[in-house]
């Protein structure tokens, strides 16, 4: 055992003692107190400020948990418990639900920057998802393999993970394995084998049906309208990725209300926003949009992160022409001096940069190979001039060659103006686009991984009071917990199940910045998933009490 981890032990069983004692009094003047047939339980929170999730003012009260289930809620102080944990001053909520996510936690199930900010549970799946990878090849060379939800889960279950997963099934990788990158309309034949995978998937568990658009949308709406019709047959959800946020949000956001209307589904936008300043001032009109949207009936949510900046890879400043045929051909196309010129006049590209915020907006959060990775953290204005170009445009596209095509940048190119606008809606939760990562994850990443919750908290409830901390609360407990139609999680309440956050309400802040983001939450001092201490005291206790949580078709 290495020091750290014998110092961590130490501190457990310190811990552990002091609680014994204290749960060993409680019995003692419960026999004086309760009739012989009380109830005990196996963690007691006392003296707690609850939050409850629903949105209703907070009230003190204990809560008591059996197991992985939270069995009452009330003046319980003269009950028995094996656990006690004194609230007194700290606010008691249902864990918080992350309804945006890219984590993936095959091979380090610890979730670090999410548990301890308070989240028991991750939605993941986009762009692409972790299955169906029917026909794709090795998921990972140097890892375990698989080929569907069903052996992904039981990957992650045989392992261990700190907090509870769910995976969406992507439309995109759905119409990828069927069709590879060709990009015309599928024949009956592939929609049928498309149909067939995606119903597979969600009889393995995937929750719902995630689509991602590039810029525009997507070319063949009547496909994406089919397999979201028979997601809706089978009870799930339908999340829309917007992929423009810019120029082309328009359409994108018409085609979401589209879907909700003819294939009678649930509609959930991930991370809705303006980016590019000359266009900031159409937020009002696309909140107007769904807002009339959901008053003439149709049940359309969306999620925001708390930030100015975003990130995905570079890649999205390119044309479609460049991308469309896959990775390869772009670095080939990245890689010909002789299109140079022609990507640089592309209104595609041209529009796209501005969109992201120009040279000054764009970094570079990671890189591959040292020569390029030594530029990590610094805007694209200031790379150009370190390597003498005048023309950030050709820097853009030397490194992206450079690193076949792949390097992933945090994009400075939002309001806060419209942050706010957003986050006073009632339909719109909180999620972080982030990922459950800890201190050593490569690059500069964005600090929405580490800090999303928290900084709501801290910054927009306590500092701001852009939002009550009832309200707040609820978009990122019960709100979510409604978008995705899950009945047992996102309120505390007897029957549901004991994920549960403790926090000290005057002190819960991120601690981090765009500059140095690798830094975990504060205030946050007890994190329970299933009825298990994963935070205790401030400190990961390496349990991994964490669940794959199966989708509503799941037989």
């Amino acid at each position: 055992m290495n020091p750290a981890e014998f110092f961590r032990q130490t501190c457990r069983v310190a811990r552990r003692a002091r609680r014994l004692l204290a749960a060993e009094l409680i019995l003692i003047l419960s026999t004086l107190a309760l009739p012989v047939n009380a109830q005990e339980y196996d963690v007691l929170i006392m003296n707690g400020r609850v939050v409850d999730g629903s949105g209703n003012p907070f009230y003190y009260a204990d809560v008591a948990i059996v197991e992985d289930r939270i069995v009452a809620v009330g003046q319980l102080e003269a009950a028995a418990a094996t656990e006690v944990i004194d609230a007194s001053g700290l606010v008691v909520s249902p864990g918080f639900i992350d309804l945006h996510t890219h984590t993936d936690l095959l091979g380090n199930g610890m979730a670090e920057s999410k548990v301890r900010q308070g989240v028991t549970v991750d939605i993941m799946g986009e762009r692409s998802s972790v299955a169906p990878r029917d026909g794709l090849g090795a998921a990972d060379s140097d890892g375990p393999n698989w080929t569907n939800f069903s052996e992904y889960f039981g990957l992650l279950e045989a392992q261990g993970i700190a907090m509870n997963i769910i995976s969406h099934v992507s439309e995109g990788q759905i119409r990828r394995v069927v069709m590879g990158y060709e990009t015309d309309k599928a024949t009956p034949e592939q929609m049928q084998s498309m149909k067939a995978l995606l119903e597979r998937s969600l009889k393995e568990g995937a929750w719902g049906l995630v689509t991602r658009f590039e810029s525009g949308g997507t070319p063949h709406p009547e496909e994406v309208l089919e397999l979201a019709k028979l997601t809706s047959d089978f009870g799930s959800v339908y999340f829309s990725h917007i992929g423009s946020e810019g120029y082309e949000q328009q359409q994108e956001l018409d085609f979401a209300l589209r879907v909700a209307e003819e294939a009678e589904i649930p509609v959930h936008i991930l991370h809705l926003k303006v980016r590019g300043q000359q266009l900031w001032d159409e937020m009002p009109d696309y909140v107007t949009q769904i807002n009339q949207a959901r008053a003439r009936g149709l049940d359309v949510t969306a999620n925001q992160y708390p930030y100015t900046a975003m990130s995905h890879g570079w890649s999205a400043n390119f044309p479609l022409w460049m991308r469309e045929e896959g990775p390869e051909r772009f670095t080939e196309m990245l890689r010909d001096r002789s299109l140079r010129e022609e990507i640089k006049s592309d209104p595609e590209f041209i529009a796209w940069s501005q969109e992201h915020g120009w040279w000054e907006g764009i970094a570079m959060a990671r890189a591959s190979t040292p020569e390029v990775s030594a530029y990590e953290g610094m805007r694209l204005v200031d790379i150009a001039s370190a390597r003498g170009d005048d023309d950030p445009a050709d820097t853009m596209i030397a490194l992206m060659a450079a690193e076949e095509g792949s390097i992933s940048g945090v994009f400075h190119n939002q309001s806060e103006e419209n942050v706010r606008l957003i986050m006073r809606q009632p339909w719109v939760s909180i999620a972080s686009d982030g990922s459950a990562i800890d201190l050593n994850a490569p690059g500069v990443p964005h600090p929405r991984s580490y800090g999303s919750n928290v900084r709501v908290l801290g910054k927009y409830v306590r500092e701001e009071g852009v939002l009550t901390l009832e309200d707040a609360i609820r978009k990122m407990t019960s709100l979510p917990a409604q978008a995705l139609g899950m009945q047992d999680r996102g309120l505390l309440k007897p029957g549901f199940a004991a994920d549960v956050v403790i926090f000290d309400p005057d002190t819960v802040s991120d601690t981090n910045s765009f500059e140095f983001p690798k830094s975990y939450a504060r205030g946050v001092p007890y994190v329970l998933i299933n009825g298990e201490l994963v935070i205790d005291e401030g400190i990961h206790t390496g349990a991994m009490p964490g669940r794959v949580l199966r989708g509503p078709a799941t037989e």
